[in-house]
């Protein structure tokens, strides 16, 4: 019996070989000292470092003095309107009481008080002004703030001078001495410097003064040129030095009985 060609058994298949899949990659972490991590900010913005103390501090003030500036400005301007204005004497007419370069505080408001007194120190207009100079805007706003200041004044628009006559007196000058309703004056500020020059009796009107400077010889006053000192002309009383500090005291009036 003739058998068919005989089958050799099939090759023993090698086994499905299994590759393993890679283990998930971790993101390596920075290396540390052990220490938590500090937490992060609500919202996972970065937190802002405080400015040093003195620093705030310094940009705070040059943040407001603009403000202060102005502030001050505004003041200084209705000081001086209102109340109290420097003056710098420009002339030798007020010696030895005021030298050449003084500065002095003059009370605007003391008239508003009391009539001028003999004896006081007062600051007045021109009484007998001539045509004014053309300025800018500008021009004339630098102009009043320097005057203002006492930095530097006009000497043909402001005097100082001395209350010498009230309305109704009668003022002469004969031998040096001031002689006020018939009887002679004690002037113990007057410039050793005296004035022989004769000066006829004259009656003070209503409503004005009679000036005279310190410096009788050297004094354009109401003998010569300035006349009478219509009241309402009169900006107030200096009663103080304030410049230069050698020279700094108060300005009192003489009060003649």
């Amino acid at each position: 019996m003739s058998r068919g060609p005989s089958r050799e058994p099939d090759a023993e298949a090698p086994p499905p070989t299994v590759t393993e899949a890679p283990p998930p990659s971790v993101a390596e972490a920075p290396a540390t000292d052990g220490a938590a991590p500090p937490p992060e900010p609500a919202g996972g913005e970065p937190k802002e470092e405080p400015e040093p103390r003195g620093k705030s501090r310094g940009l705070s003030f040059l943040r407001e003095l603009p403000v202060l500036l102005l502030v001050a400005f505004v003041l200084a301007l209705l000081i001086k309107t209102f109340l109290v204005q420097a003056f710098y004497i420009p002339s030798q007419s007020m010696e030895p009481t005021l030298m050449v370069g003084d500065r002095v505080l003059v009370n605007k408001l003391v008239y508003d008080f009391h009539p001028p007194r003999r004896g006081d120190v007062i600051v007045f207009q021109d009484p007998h002004p001539g045509p004014q100079p053309d300025r800018n805007p500008v021009s004339a706003f630098w102009h009043w703030l320097i005057q203002g200041l006492g930095v530097s004044t006009d000497p043909q628009k402001d005097f100082i001078k001395r209350v010498i006559g009230l309305p109704g007196d009668t003022v002469k000058m004969e031998n040096g001495a001031v002689f006020v309703n018939g009887k002679p004056l004690d002037e113990p500020y007057l410039s050793p410097n005296k004035d022989f020059r004769p000066f006829a009796q004259v009656t003070v009107p209503a409503d004005t003064l009679f000036v005279m400077g310190d410096n009788r010889p050297d004094s354009n006053d109401s003998r010569y040129g300035l006349g009478f000192i219509p009241e309402d002309k009169v900006v107030g009383r200096a009663f103080v030095i304030i410049w230069p500090p050698s020279s700094i005291r108060w300005l009192s009036g003489i009060h003649y009985s």
